[in-house]
């Protein structure tokens, strides 16, 4: 499972706080270096989002006409008269 963009700015946000309110240095070089990979990933997370949401409008653009509604089909039976088989 992929992170989303929101969760990994979070981790960002997190981790800078760990890295300004403690007084030890070598915690604060780990929580920095864990801000800037969080950073990182939510660049990526950020741009994999938007690309799923492009593919999918695109997908929707591109999909042909749905199926006609049950009344029309009798318009394109070969005995509008009669109907279809099935009932209808």
């Amino acid at each position: 499972m992929q992170p989303s963009s929101t969760l990994c700015r979070d981790q960002e946000a997190h981790h800078h706080a760990l890295a300004r309110t403690t007084t030890l240095d070598n915690v604060r070089l780990v929580a920095n270096a864990a801000a800037a990979a969080w950073a990182k990933e939510g660049v990526a997370a950020g741009l994999r989002e938007d690309r799923k949401l492009r593919t999918r409008a695109f997908a929707e653009a591109h999909t042909g006409p749905g199926e006609p509604p049950r009344a029309d089909f009798r318009e394109l039976s070969e005995n509008p008269d009669r109907g279809h088989a099935d009932g209808v």
